[in-house]
């Protein structure tokens, strides 16, 4: 894989917040060495986050966010602030900018405490200290004792080689790699993984989570089959020995299981994805709720990337009627994809989300978090399928858990 190639929720996402004016985005540009983001002198003219991807050394592969000042004004800087506020459930990494020709404000520390309680790692960057005097910079080193910082002159190029450093060792904190599949196989073992091709496959490749789990068993070692539903029968049968695995797309679950002998272990995409996103536990315990839904209950389907529907698409038509015939009740549907997702969940009984594998660990988490925290029960695709045709527990063995 490409270093380009990279899954945007793979790479460290560093955010860059502070207030208007503090030269977020001059120090953004500086960092990376490239003019990413609009720079004026006007106050606010990021109104929108600047999302890019790209290698930082010395980090490497990242995604670099720019967002709009947290004291931005009226009715429109309210929203643009709320998307800066989003934009902290995807950040690995946060750095605060600050103006060293002045003094830090209610706003900033709110700032502040806001990234604490959401455990993000934080370097401040003090800005513009090419126009300051040394009094000021005096004044911000006693600022928040304890905080790693740095002075630094977007303008100048001054001590950006430092701030990169900084948000290196940030980024190489407890950061270890985490298999999806290949801790279940052993080099040597063959495992059989079933993507059926129906108009919402993207043309000439794989979906993005296929290509992962296939990248990361031949890393381990495995050997991977790839095939479609309709070959898997016949493909069993001429294997000669049994594969180690069987891995399918979720909306395959029904028709491989009845396929698959029983003591062939079997699970999913999905369900792999929420293991590798850490959701695992919080969706199984989830999809009981399927079992309490009544006529009327809210229910919402959120994927984390934006894709044009299809005809027979999975979250919009499959999963529904899924939904429909497994319940028997007339539910409410809402549908959000991509970075949307409602800070209220309180009107919803329960929250079907994708896989997420557009999304990255952190941003995962942050969505489990608020429905537990708002007591939404919350699961995803491949565990609420796997629910509903009665094959959780088998889907589930594979990963060492029994219900």
């Amino acid at each position: 894989m490409g270093l380009n190639e990279i899954p945007s929720a793979n790479r460290t996402q560093i955010g860059f917040f502070g207030k208007r004016n503090s030269g977020k985005s001059s120090l953004v540009n500086a960092v990376t060495g490239q003019n990413l983001a609009v720079v004026s002198d006007v106050a606010g003219t990021t109104t929108d986050p600047v999302v890019k991807t790209m290698e930082l050394l010395p980090i490497g592969p990242v995604v670099v966010i720019d967002t709009p000042g947290i004291d931005d004004i009226g009715t429109l800087g309210q929203m643009r602030v709320e998307k800066t506020y989003q934009i902290m459930d995807r950040t690995d990494i946060a750095v605060v900018v600050l103006s060293a020709n002045r003094t830090p404000d209610k706003s900033e520390m709110e700032l502040l405490s806001m990234l604490d309680k959401k455990n993000i790692p934080v370097v401040l960057a003090v800005n513009k200290c090419d126009v300051s005097g040394q009094e000021a910079v005096t004044e911000w080193e006693k600022f928040e004792p304890g905080r790693k910082r740095v002075f630094v002159s977007a303008k100048e190029g001054k001590n950006i080689r430092e701030l990169k450093e900084e948000i290196g060792k940030l980024a190489g904190q407890g950061k270890q790699e985490k298999p999806l599949a290949a801790d279940l196989v052993k080099a040597g073992d063959f495992v059989v993984l079933v993507t059926p091709i129906d108009s919402a496959a993207p043309k000439g490749r794989l979906i993005l989570p296929q290509q992962q789990v296939i990248r990361d068993l031949l890393e381990g070692g495995a050997a991977a089959v790839v095939l479609r539903e309709t070959e898997l029968e016949g493909a069993l049968q001429e294997m000669g020995k049994k594969p180690r695995l069987v891995i399918t797309d979720s909306q395959a679950f029904a028709f491989v299981n009845q396929v698959v002998p029983s003591d062939i272990p079997l699970t999913s995409f999905s369900i792999l994805f929420a293991r590798y996103k850490g959701t695992l536990d919080d969706a199984v315990n989830g999809a009981r709720m399927l079992d309490a839904l009544e006529d009327g209950d809210k229910v919402l389907i959120s994927e984390g990337c934006t894709h044009h529907r299809q005809c027979d698409d999975i979250g919009t038509v499959k999963l529904p009627a899924w939904l429909k015939k497994y319940t028997g009740k007339k539910l409410e549907l809402t549908w959000t994809s991509g970075n949307e997702f409602p800070d209220d969940l309180r009107p919803y009984r329960l929250v079907i989300h994708c896989g997420g594998c557009m999304l990255n660990e952190r941003q995962m988490q942050a969505r489990k978090d608020r429905a537990a925290q708002q007591e939404t029960a919350m699961t995803n695709y491949g565990i609420a399928i796997a629910y509903m045709n009665g094959i959780l527990g088998r889907s589930l063995r594979p990963l060492g858990i029994r219900l």
